[in-house]
């Protein structure tokens, strides 16, 4: 007998130089692969860890340094080892900035929501299949191949490796106008309470935070399915 697919919309509210975000994101991924009757139609939206970071970015080191008072280096392992165990060869001697993700949601946003650029939902099932393969492309080129991700020439550079106009990627991201909507949704997602990342919405109605182990989420995808 078959089994009738079902449908789900999962919102991923998350930065792309969060360890844990890149974590969950391959967690998700696991999860769904498990559930091969539901069909997700998940969508990246953006949050910033800390929007003081100036566009060219600033040494990891020593900002961790500064806010914790200890040797950073000393505090990778945990998120390593959390990594490996997901299947991420994670290797933070290769991290050495911390960088501004504001281009990098924009040139997201613009991805899922397609021409229109509005991150209003309305893109195609391809828009937001785009939209997760560009996000994953991110994680990696900052995690695990050491890019900075905030400079104009990496982000048309990635966008052009995974089948977008690099032109048309330099323009989103240098716009201003585009910067600013991307900054109020970002704003948006902590005016709702959302204080730390990632964080899933399941379904519109089943929240669920951090980087949960695959079968924690996708016994919340049951849930939010159930909830129907």
């Amino acid at each position: 007998m078959l089994v009738p697919m079902q449908s789900l919309d999962i919102d991923v509210v998350s930065d792309v130089v969060c360890p844990w975000c890149l974590i969950g994101t391959r967690h998700l991924d696991l999860a769904l692969q498990e559930l091969p009757d539901v069909k997700a139609t998940v969508r990246f939206r953006p949050f910033l860890l800390d929007p003081t970071t100036p566009p060219e970015g600033v040494d990891l080191r020593e900002r961790l340094r500064r806010k914790y008072g200890v040797d950073p280096d000393t505090m990778f392992g945990r998120v390593e080892g959390a990594a490996r165990a997901a299947g991420i060869p994670l290797d933070f001697s290769k991290v050495r900035r911390s960088v501004n993700t504001l281009r990098a949601h924009t040139l997201l946003r613009h991805a899922q929501a397609g021409e229109g650029g509005d991150g209003s939902g309305s893109g195609s099932s391809s828009g937001n299949e785009k939209q997760g393969e560009l996000a994953r492309a991110l994680f990696q080129a900052y995690f695990l191949e050491g890019r900075d991700i905030g400079e104009v020439e990496v982000l048309s550079a990635i966008a052009g490796e995974h089948g977008l106009d690099e032109a048309e990627a330099r323009r989103v991201v240098t716009d201003e106008a585009e910067l600013a909507r991307t900054k109020k949704e970002a704003s948006e997602a902590s005016a709702q309470g959302i204080t730390g990342v990632p964080f899933f919405v399941l379904g519109g109605r089943l929240a669920l935070s951090g980087a949960q182990p695959p079968a924690t989420i996708r016994a919340a995808i049951e849930r939010a399915l159930a909830a129907d």
